[in-house]
């Protein structure tokens, strides 16, 4: 049996690689040709030390001197002596550039766009092979015709042939006009990563998303990776835009509310001439019972003033949650990741 690990790097770079279950991770990502810090290989120095974030594994023998019981108690492992006994994700404290691992490069074909309204466009992307990434990861995308960069989160399951992104259409921004004037099907697209630390967490806990605009697309890639697998703890989604205009996906949220037994959203827009029966930002309608006593996970995507927001307003209701896990992004350019 093979277990995906993903490591992530601290310039936010990630790799997965593939792991046997009677093989040590050090190995496997040797195999991988990314040299993680090691040393003695006997469990006795530490310079393989790295936290796993989630998974389950078998640790070998190890001294003190190399991890305190302290320390394996708070999730650290030494990959010299660890197992997987299931897929796991590995922080390693060093980057990418350091571990000699470059940044996964894919190559795709335009498949679809979409101008979902007026200031919204979707479009799906057909890569050589699968692509492995944690739901919540964004990846670069090079604009056709140039040797500019965009950043753009996932809404889309992983380890997919086909990918899927949702935009922001900015007037005379790069991929936006691109897009807009000159993309056809089957147009070669390029992209690289993924990146980024902002993902989905075992759901351990009641989880509350907090969506702004294009944020949505992270926690679409989130939501459809667990569709297959429904968590025991409800999701609760706020989805808050600047006008009618600006709320899309709602066919496919509604198709994943039927899927998923304890998830439920609503939406809510600022602009005060809108008809819409939410008006305001997402925390106007939201309370402290939404975040449970503390026992929660909450996950923000959005530009940097409602990220602030929500921090805010959790200070103000007086409840500070199990795990705070944000993106921003300007809501001003075409950037859908940090």
């Amino acid at each position: 049996m093979s277990y995906n690990i993903a490591l992530q790097f601290e310039d936010g770079v990630s790799r997965i690689i593939a792991c046997d279950a009677d093989e040590l991770v050090c190995d496997a990502a040797y195999r991988a040709k990314i040299n993680i810090p090691l040393d003695c290989r006997d469990g006795a120095c530490g310079t393989c030390k790295c936290h796993c974030e989630s998974g389950s594994f078998t640790m070998g023998v190890y001294i003190e001197d190399a991890m305190t019981d302290e320390e394996a108690d708070q999730g650290y492992v030494l990959t010299c002596q660890m197992k997987p006994t299931s897929d796991c994700v590995i922080k390693v404290p060093a980057s990418s550039a350091a571990c000699k691992t470059e940044v996964g490069t894919h190559g795709s074909h335009l498949q679809s766009i979409n101008r979902d309204s007026a200031t919204t466009v979707s479009f799906t992307v057909k890569s050589e092979r699968p692509v492995a990434f944690l739901p919540g990861q964004y990846v670069n995308l090079l604009v056709p015709g140039s040797k500019d960069t965009r950043s753009y989160s996932f809404s889309s399951a992983p380890n997919q042939l086909e990918q899927s992104f949702l935009i922001r259409d900015v007037p005379d921004g790069m991929m936006s006009t691109f897009m807009r004037h000159k993309a056809q099907v089957g147009d070669f697209m390029m992209f690289t990563g993924p990146y980024g630390s902002f993902y989905l967490r075992p759901v351990q806990r009641p989880v509350l998303m907090l969506a702004g605009g294009t944020g949505l697309a992270p926690f679409l890639s989130m939501l459809l990776s667990l569709k297959d697998n429904p968590p025991a703890h409800p999701i609760r989604l706020a989805y808050g835009v600047n006008t009618n205009d600006d709320l899309v996906e709602l066919e496919q949220l509604n198709a994943l509310k039927a899927a998923l037994p304890d998830f439920d959203y609503f939406t809510t827009v600022v602009d005060v001439a809108s008809d819409h029966p939410k008006q305001g930002y997402v925390t106007s309608h939201l309370s402290a019972h939404d975040l449970h006593d503390g026992n929660v996970d909450v996950y923000v995507c959005g530009p940097p003033p409602m990220v602030e927001g929500v921090r805010k307003w959790m200070a103000g209701v007086g409840v500070q949650p199990q795990n705070f896990l944000f993106e921003k992004f300007s809501s001003t350019n075409e950037t859908g990741a940090a």
